[in-house]
């Protein structure tokens, strides 16, 4: 039985990972703005709490929630994300900013303040998309979201690198065309051939046990394009 952070959690693939993993037994933590979605499982192996992966007050209480109820943190699912469709000059700065903040800086500075919780054996799995990896299809309208996730792969990289010695591992998985919410945000009329909770089954697996066979290894997770 494992500790498990999932962030994002409130729909999509990270809804759908939260009800997997609690039921094969582990302990779960499922962090999103909108926590009314997990809380209305009621499943007696996940907690659930509001949370902004950009809040340091946010990042203060969930250190506290591990401090008290937990002391470890087994597993880090990294997996919200800020979409933002729009053409390339209409995007104001603070926009581009936003989704940064949400998919690079928060991921990292939540990672920072986990890591001390972490053990060596632990896994950290980043979800990125096709849109970050280096020579993948690109599509207009999604500038800065595909560029973070490209910066975020990086990140992966060098993290895994930097505590190749001492654990735990770092590993990042770019996500193909997955039928969510976030998907038709930004192509509203194509049909994606995964579903959300075949990927969060996929993710299961390799949050488990992907770090016995990979450290800092980007994964292209996608028959498709988008």
């Amino acid at each position: 039985m494992k500790n498990i952070i999932v962030t994002g959690a409130s729909r999509g693939i990270g809804f759908e990972l939260v009800k997997q993993l609690a039921d094969a037994g582990h302990k779960v933590l499922a962090l999103s703005r909108n926590d009314k979605p997990v809380n209305e499982l009621n499943h007696p192996n996940i907690n659930c709490f509001s949370f902004d992966i950009c809040d340091p007050e946010d990042i203060a209480k969930l250190k506290d929630f591990i401090d008290q109820q937990w002391k470890q943190v087994d597993i880090l699912i990294n997996n919200a994300g800020r979409l933002l469709y729009k053409a390339f000059d209409q995007i104001s700065p603070a926009e581009f900013e936003e989704v940064y903040r949400v998919n690079v800086f928060g991921v990292a500075e939540l990672t920072r303040q986990l890591l001390p919780y972490i053990p060596q054996s632990g896994h950290v799995v980043n979800i990125s998309s096709m849109g970050g990896v280096q020579g993948s299809v690109k599509f207009a309208g999604l500038a800065a979201y595909s560029s973070s996730k490209g910066a975020l792969i990086t990140l992966t990289e060098l993290l895994a690198e930097e505590y190749k010695e001492t654990g735990p591992a770092f590993n990042v998985l770019a996500l193909g065309a997955v039928q969510t919410e976030m998907l038709e945000g930004a192509f509203p009329d194509y049909k994606a051939p995964l579903s959300a909770e075949e990927m969060a089954n996929y993710i299961f697996d390799f949050a488990l046990n992907g770090n016995k066979y990979y450290n800092g290894k980007l994964l292209q997770v996608s028959n498709s394009t988008p």
